[in-house]
């Protein structure tokens, strides 16, 4: 009857962490696996083998209300094909001038309801100068720290490429 007993409480136990687990990573904040070399050398820096890459919170919070600002690192799910995921910083938001190249005079008025992404390794970044405004529906979180691997743990600085003013 003991050993029953055991087995109960520990099914129940580990019934319930795994609802708070859920819970938690569906609506507060997740942990994911940054691939690619788009954000080097803010994300990356050693390579992109399994091994080497790095991985970061994801805080959820703030997609109540849409709160982001220019320099956040976001994961966002790719307009193109929306099972791929994708993590870029925001240049600009609703109402703001961008140029779309650096040494252009194209520019595009962020729409409503819509950021201006852009990976730190522009030469290897597929983001808003190549499929153009972001919906902000699309994004799944802002990046606040990297935790993996250990030598690499803190927050992830928001910052302006050089020549974007800030806000």
């Amino acid at each position: 009857m003991g050993r029953l007993k055991f087995l109960w409480d520990t099914t129940k136990y580990i019934f319930t962490g795994g609802l708070i687990g859920i819970t938690v990573s569906d609506r507060y904040a997740s942990l994911i696996s940054v691939k690619g070399i788009s954000m080097y050398p803010t994300f990356n820096p050693h390579g992109d083998g399994p091994l080497t890459r790095d991985c970061v919170l994801l805080e959820k919070l703030c997609l109540e209300k849409y709160k982001f600002s220019k320099g956040d690192v976001v994961v966002f799910r790719s307009p193109s094909d929306h099972h791929k995921r994708n993590i870029k910083r925001i240049i600009g938001l609703p109402g703001d001038l961008i140029s779309t190249q650096e040494d252009s005079y194209d520019a595009v008025i962020v729409p409503e309801g819509h950021c201006w992404v852009e990976g730190d390794n522009a030469p290897h970044s597929l983001d808003s100068r190549s499929h153009g405004p972001v919906p902000l529906g699309l994004i799944c979180g802002r990046v606040t720290h990297i935790v993996w691997p250990p030598q690499r743990f803190g927050s992830v600085e928001r910052r302006l490429p050089r020549g974007i003013p800030p806000l």
